[in-house]
């Protein structure tokens, strides 16, 4: 089958009347554009004077049966007119007022030509009637393009829907898709409708469309809650039209490795929170860094890769990625904040949101007068638009400027009502879905003890509990299907997940129970041990109250007894240990597992993407480290120092805290007498093997050479910073001077310029119709 050709016949139909009238004016716009060309352009809302658009340009008359072949003469006018009926019919009363302001655009001499454009049905006598009255007002060239006409020329456009994606959920894809395709865009809407129903296009979208059709690659970053997801569906949605992409929505970079397939030039692989969902996972980050050059190699086979990261994460991730060795991170202009949202864009977003939710007229037409402030909220999160569409987020709400401003503002207040107003039951069902592993609550259900238990606490059944996760799903929580672990209950958004884990904190009741539900997975993934009032990172975790340390020192020592030759999950304990546990608890674990140090010793290189340090350095400072320990601890560093060409030890903090300056001294000796004379040696070794770390870690020995360098050339020593400085020109291929201005301006390849907020109109309220029809 042709890829151009409809599996469904009949002329294509979109639900056009379920746009408000600003996106409708957008969509003609754009179809315009595409049509006609970058000359056509929409006004402001206000002061339009009777013209929505204006086209600049060559018209080239479509055969219309009605004698105009001509060339028309300009300038040109565009009017859309949009009505809420699903199977409204235009009538010529209908646009008496538009005949009174043409005949002052015909005089003013800027209406040669007129485009009327509308979603409702234009029958041949209404056409002949409109024409003619526009020709009466002094029109030398109407022209009446029907809804039809727009759903036919959307279809025929496979670019106009990737910049306008929203049409994908206005109207049957088989009527557009081919089969494959078909396939695909069904499978990812069902997962999402809500996203594709509600979907504005922004510049963030724009920027990342571009960029994933000229390079095959797109970093969206965002704060929580701005859409990053909603986009990424877009473009998977948009890759399976216009390069009948297989899309695979990977959940590592694990994944994949595992499901790219070179002989398959057409996938589209989506990873939601690369780095960590709620808080940077070492582990995710760690893995990348391992996987990049499959990513690397799959991206120039012809795969198109979308990842998705809050900003913060991404900030912390990028510590570890070595960004200034992929090309694909660093060069390419494919990093997009989609922060940055234009007021027209916030009051669309917000608009379709009020549109698609289950709010009554009666809710709808107290809230419009303070929709415009609502929109203007900082921040601005689009998930909190979806939140105040639906009613159960606003039950209690206030609906006044102030009550519904700070629902935008302040997802989180409201979140913790909301959570103590619903009953055991849903209490069960979101507890359950809680302590699950990182990838959701299998489905059907099959319950351990543990499970039953937290049921049990809450004061809910079994039975009930199932229904409350099914009643949940759509607010709430989401039900995925497909994967390689099978359909799962999950939270339908990240920060509803930290809002329930907010509201856990004051259930002190419930935590013994959900503490003991959790997989170790979800305990490092979950939690932290930090003080109330210790300084928090970005992103809610479950805050373990003290009475409860005990507990979790055991579950960690219990991962170290299991694995006593060291694992990935004494990994995460460690770095869970150093970063997330308070000295209390730090003191706790130790009387549970004083043999804790003899652990840590026996790290490897690269040292700045170990945990260990971290943990040792803490520990020093608590004088919970045996001084034996300590002197393992500079050795083992000393010995990569020499040998992996490893500058942790001068770089990273918890150096600072570990090495005493006569330890310092003993490894620069080690480094004079033992690496500088088989410098030449070791860098022609690693050009000679590719070995994993300059493929994998982004060529650790370049920073170190640098590092090194830098080092003697404070302490004044020429002739190892000569030494040096030979190996770097040969590792690098170019002079040392050069390289210090790469290490240097690395930072400023991620900086996004901010897009420029645009004004929205006072003239016609974006929500003046947004009762209508409900």
């Amino acid at each position: 089958m042709d890829a151009q050709q409809a599996v469904a016949p009949g002329s294509p139909r979109f639900a056009l009347h379920t746009l408000g009238w600003r996106a409708f004016q957008d969509l003609c716009a754009a179809v315009l554009r595409q049509v006609w060309g970058q000359s056509v352009h929409t006004f402001a809302d206000s002061n339009d004077a009777g013209r929505d658009g204006a086209f600049y340009g060559t018209w080239s008359n479509p055969t219309d049966g009605h004698g105009f072949r001509d060339l028309p003469e300009g300038p040109f006018v565009l009017q859309a007119k949009h009505t809420k009926g699903a199977d409204s019919t235009l009538s010529i009363s209908m646009l008496n007022e538009e005949f009174d302001k043409v005949r002052g655009l015909v005089d003013r001499g800027v209406c040669g030509a007129y485009v009327l454009l509308t979603n409702a049905r234009v029958t041949g006598t209404a056409e002949e009637a409109i024409r003619r009255r526009l020709m009466e007002c002094g029109v030398a060239h109407p022209l009446v393009l029907d809804g039809q006409w727009l759903c036919d020329t959307i279809a025929a456009h496979r670019a106009l829907r990737m910049f306008v994606p929203r049409v994908y959920g206005l109207g049957d894809l088989s009527q557009i898709l081919d089969e494959r395709a078909y396939a695909q865009a069904s499978m990812l809407m069902e997962s999402a409708r809500d996203q594709v129903s509600t979907f504005v296009v922004t510049s963030a979208y724009r920027k990342a469309a571009q960029a994933l059709r000229e390079h095959g690659f797109v970093l969206l970053l965002g704060e929580p809650a701005v859409g990053k997801s909603a986009i990424a569906l877009m473009l998977a949605i948009s890759a399976a039209d216009n390069w009948g992409c297989v899309n695979i929505k990977a959940r590592t970079s694990e994944e994949l490795v595992q499901r790219w397939n070179p002989h398959e030039k057409d996938q589209f692989f989506w990873i939601d929170d690369a780095f960590g969902a709620v808080r940077h996972e070492r582990r995710l980050t760690d893995n990348w860094v391992r996987d990049l050059p499959h990513l690397t190699s799959a991206v120039k086979n012809g795969a198109r890769v979308v990842l998705t990261s809050r900003s913060y994460i991404y900030k912390e991730a990028r510590k570890y990625l070595k960004t200034y060795a992929y090309p694909l991170l660093r060069e390419q202009q494919v990093v997009v904040d989609v922060a940055d949202i234009t007021q027209a864009e916030r009051q669309q977003i917000l608009y379709n949101n009020l549109a698609a939710g289950d709010q009554s007229a009666s809710v709808l037409r107290q809230m419009k007068p303070h929709l415009e402030a609502a929109a203007d909220a900082e921040p601005f999160r689009p998930e909190a638009a979806r939140r105040l569409g639906l009613r159960a987020f606003t039950h209690n709400l206030a609906l006044s400027r102030s009550g519904i401003v700070s629902f935008m503002s302040h997802p989180h207040q409201f979140l913790s009502d909301i959570y103590s107003q619903l009953d055991a039951d849903a209490h069960a069902a979101l507890a359950l879905v809680y302590v699950a592993s990182p990838y959701g609550l299998a489905s059907p259900l099959k319950l351990d003890r543990a499970q039953r238990k937290v049921i049990e606490r809450v004061g809910a059944t079994v039975g009930a509990t199932g229904g409350a996760l099914t009643a949940l799903t759509g607010t709430f929580l989401q039900h995925a299907i497909g994967g390689t672990c099978g359909a799962a209950w999950s939270f339908k958004h990240p920060t509803l997940w930290e809002g329930f884990a907010a509201w856990l904190v004051n259930q002190q009741h419930l935590l013994p129970v959900i503490l003991r539900g959790m997989d170790d997975a979800a305990i490092l993934s979950h939690t932290h041990c930090l003080t109330a009032d210790a300084e928090q990172q970005d992103g809610t975790l479950l805050r373990i109250p003290d009475p409860l340390y005990a507990a979790v020192a055991k579950r960690l020592a219990a991962l170290f007894e299991e694995w006593p030759e060291g694992s990935c999950w004494t990994g995460d304990a460690t770095g869970y240990l150093g970063e997330k546990c308070s000295d209390r608890m730090l003191r706790a674990f130790m009387s549970v597992y004083p043999s804790l140090p003899s652990r840590l010793t026996d790290f490897f290189s690269p040292v700045s993407s170990a945990p260990e340090p971290t943990l040792l350095a803490r520990l020093h400072r608590l004088g919970l480290l045996p001084e034996k320990h300590r002197r393992l601890t500079v050795g083992q560093m000393a010995k990569l120092a020499v040998g992996s060409i490893d500058t942790a030890w001068l770089d990273d903090d918890a150096w600072r805290i570990l090495l005493t300056q006569d330890d310092r001294s003993r490894i620069f000796s080690e480094v004079r007498s033992s690496l500088a004379p088989r410098l030449t040696e070791a860098v022609r070794d690693e050009w000679a093997t590719r070995n994993r770390f300059r493929e994998n870690a982004g060529d650790p020995m370049g920073h170190a050479l640098l590092s090194y360098l830098a080092s003697f050339r404070e302490l004044g020593e020429t002739d190892m910073v000569d030494a040096f400085k030979a190996a770097s020109e040969l590792h690098f291929g170019y002079a040392p001077q050069n390289l210090f201005n790469v290490c240097e301006g690395q930072e400023s390849l991620f900086e996004d310029s901010a897009l420029q907020r645009g004004s929205a109109s006072s003239f016609r309220s974006a929500f003046s119709d947004l009762d209508e029809g409900i």
